[in-house]
């Protein structure tokens, strides 16, 4: 039955560089040698040197052993993401304006020009006053 991996990108993998926590990525696969530091034969200084970056070439350089591949197994937290998706950009919000413009112009044109509509009010009210007495 295949086992499920963690994936972790290197990006954040690089953020484990200190002494309190120290992630090494070694063939894409990423260990977690926190509690293996003080006993490293080549000291804590040379894991934390390879943190942040791919360490693959720096450990098959120094030549390791059989059982210190095996025991690295102990510190395995997950893999590489070969092909991590792009980030999703931030959605950006856009409130669309109303268009005021006809209305505005408008009100603009009434304040304006207030006599226009008083005049039609008032035309208006001499012809239904005419109206009416004509019956």
């Amino acid at each position: 039955m295949p086992t499920l991996t963690k994936l972790y990108s290197m990006k954040e993998a690089a953020l484990h560089n200190t002494p309190d926590d120290c992630w090494v990525v070694v063939d894409g696969k990423i260990y977690d040698v926190t509690k293996y530091l003080e006993d490293h034969p080549g000291g804590a200084d040379v894991l934390l040197e390879a943190t942040g970056k791919d360490a693959t070439e720096e450990f098959d350089d120094a030549g390791h052993s059989k059982s210190a591949k095996e025991l690295m197994q102990d510190y395995f937290i997950g893999e590489l993401d070969s092909d991590p998706t792009p980030e999703i950009p931030e959605m950006e919000v856009f409130r669309k304006e109303q268009d005021t413009g006809f209305a505005r112009k408008l009100m603009d044109d009434v304040v304006q020009y207030w006599s226009i509509p008083a005049a039609v009010i008032g035309i208006s009210a001499v012809v239904a006053i005419l109206y009416a007495r004509r019956k």
